[in-house]
């Protein structure tokens, strides 16, 4: 993975921030060792426009690709959609051994460590979001924040300062954050949520199209 030009390592491989993590990667590292098992770096360009952020590496999806939603049911929704609407070239593949390239898209997460059943306490979302502010704020290009979750929407509104009151998530809402930046919502495109049907497939291609128009106006 790391050969790949749009991966990106913000956070450290050696960070420690989160004894809970910490110890859960070790555990993981020792049951599969081949696997990435570190804080998974971005995927796509710094200086893209778009930046999709996500809640927390899948202990069998990116934790063991090293690729932000690469692996599991949720990475098999997003690269599709990605795929049809623009965003992305050649193909996907979800051990990552791919040619897949992003086209003026940025993936990350909220939180860069996977955490026991996909739950991350609340220091340790507090605790990564010093990484997220510091790629927002390389980011100069950036014109739309795509949030999926709730957690990612809340971790970005705490990063921005901004009151929580005013910022409500919604699933295909969007907020004005300046005049040259917007935050858009969704359901994430979790296997729960597609089952459910909390998010269907249409609802998710609505997000894009909105993502789309945001960009070209």
């Amino acid at each position: 993975m790391d050969t790949n030009p749009q991966i990106e390592h913000i956070a450290p491989i050696s960070c420690d921030r989160c004894p809970r993590l910490v110890e859960y990667l070790c555990e993981s590292k020792k049951e599969n060792p081949k696997w990435f098992n570190g804080p998974v770096p971005s995927f796509g360009s710094i200086d893209a426009e778009v930046l999709i952020i996500g809640l927390a590496p899948g202990l069998r999806g990116a934790n063991r690709t090293g690729r932000p939603f690469t692996g599991d049911f949720a990475g098999k929704v997003l690269y599709q959609t990605l795929l049809s609407h623009g965003f992305a070239s050649k193909f996907y593949k979800e051990n990552g051994n791919d040619k897949l390239t992003l086209k003026n898209v940025r993936i990350t997460n909220a939180v860069r460590c996977v955490p026991p059943g996909n739950k991350p306490t609340g220091i340790e979302i507090n605790n990564c979001r010093a990484f997220l502010s510091k790629e927002i704020n390389r980011m100069s290009n950036l014109k739309v924040i795509l949030c999926l979750g709730r957690i990612a929407h809340n971790t970005l509104v705490r990063h921005f300062k901004l009151p929580a009151k005013n910022y409500i998530f919604e699933h295909c809402k969007q907020h004005l954050i300046t005049s040259n930046l917007r935050l858009l919502n969704s359901y994430h495109c979790s296997r729960y949520n597609i089952n459910t049907n909390r998010l269907t497939e249409v609802m998710f291609n609505d997000v894009f199209v909105s993502l789309k128009e945001i960009i070209v106006n």
